[in-house]
């Protein structure tokens, strides 16, 4: 896992449930988990069959998984990336896709969105999926009673449910 936050936590969390070895990459080491923690994003690829990409996209993490995470990475390694696009470098990712330097990509975000490289659409080794994020049935469900709630506390001159920014 490559950050380790709330969205990284609950992948790693349902992965385990299917016996898979978490290991894990964060800005931070977090004190709380007892899965192994790497410094170095590189060092975990090496460590990795699966790379799972979920932290934030800050300047220091701007094309954190570069080439040479990559390679370290394998031929029978797999990188999913869930977080953002610009997390990858994604002109590099293609190559070593098409090269078979690392073993396939499960994406759901590009750097430049919309916009998805051509030559992704011609790999057997990647598979594409529209960034869904939190359009589900449930998170409507919550969004909705939240609004209701604040709505109701609004007029009633209580307080409300979140803060308004």
């Amino acid at each position: 896992m490559v950050g380790l936050g709330s969205i990284g936590s609950e992948i790693a969390k349902r992965m385990e449930a299917f016996g898979c070895h978490i290991s894990y990459n964060s800005k931070n080491r977090k004190p709380s988990v007892s899965y192994p923690y790497f410094s170095s994003v590189h060092e975990l690829a090496i460590d990795s069959d699966v790379l799972i990409v979920c932290c934030a996209l800050t300047e220091e993490t701007y094309h954190l998984i570069a080439r040479d995470v990559l390679l370290a990475l394998g031929k029978n390694g797999v990188l999913i990336n869930v977080g953002r696009g610009a997390l990858v470098d994604e002109k590099e990712l293609v190559q070593c896709l098409a090269r078979g330097e690392i073993g396939g990509a499960g994406l759901d975000v590009m750097e430049d969105e919309p916009n998805v490289p051509k030559e992704l659409y011609e790999l057997d080794n990647v598979v594409l999926s529209p960034h869904k994020a939190v359009f589900t049935n449930e998170s409507f469900s919550n969004l909705h009673e939240l609004i209701l709630g604040n709505l109701e506390a609004y007029f009633s001159n209580k307080p409300l449910l979140s803060s308004v920014i």
